[in-house]
């Protein structure tokens, strides 16, 4: 083998990695809310380098990006403010839930989507996987009709959603809820980094982050 080809072999080798991390793109700059419309500006707001969603009047608000997108991996670092109810909107309608939930009972990385039974199609009856106080990682997986979900490196669930049983939504918008809610006056959800990565049919989920940030 030529010193050329050895060369060129090593290259490709370290390019690969740089190449499959160039796959994921942020979704919000830090900066501003570029890519995004609420619909209720007042209540979000950007600070410190995060996306901020708020409430002090017990009226909820939503924040969604301006694009749509259908098969996908998200992934997103975020910290609460207690009492709260938000979550990550996924294809407009379905989400990720961050909350403390009692009927029935759930911790933040529980799935709501549309009519399905029982509010949840799974939920996090451990409250230790999320730190009260400091930032989190959540992962959503969500390739066709399948749907993941993971909470600081922890699996929560995962579901193949049935034509005719479930309510299936192919493609739509991220976004950011505020609950509405007296018992929530002073909640905040702040959003440090939020980036995707598109998947093709097939394509497998990217191991999670395993700490809490």
């Amino acid at each position: 083998m030529t010193r050329t080809v050895v060369v060129a072999l090593l290259l490709a080798a370290v390019a690969m990695p740089l190449a499959a991390a160039e796959e994921w793109t942020p979704l919000f700059n830090g900066k501003d809310l570029t890519g995004w419309k609420a619909d209720n500006p007042a209540k979000f707001k950007v600070e410190d380098g995060a996306l901020i969603g708020f409430q002090e009047d017990g009226k909820g608000a939503n924040i969604y990006t301006t694009k749509e997108y259908d098969n996908f991996e998200l992934r997103f670092v975020y910290k609460v403010k207690w009492p709260a109810n938000s979550g990550v909107w996924f294809r407009t309608r379905y989400q990720f839930d961050i909350l403390k939930y009692k009927r029935p009972k759930t911790f933040s990385g529980a799935f709501y989507y549309p009519g399905c039974k029982g509010t949840f199609a799974w939920v996090n009856l451990d409250e230790s996987l999320e730190d009260q106080t400091g930032w989190n990682s959540g992962q959503i997986y969500a390739n066709g009709n399948t749907i993941a979900f993971w909470l600081n490196g922890k699996k929560m669930g995962e579901k193949t959603l049935e034509k005719g049983t479930d309510t299936i939504i192919p493609k739509g918008k991220i976004g950011l809820q505020v609950h509405p809610g007296g018992g929530f006056k002073g909640m905040q959800i702040a959003i440090k980094t939020m980036e995707i990565r598109m998947l093709k049919e097939g394509d497998e989920p990217t191991p999670p982050v395993e700490e809490k940030k």
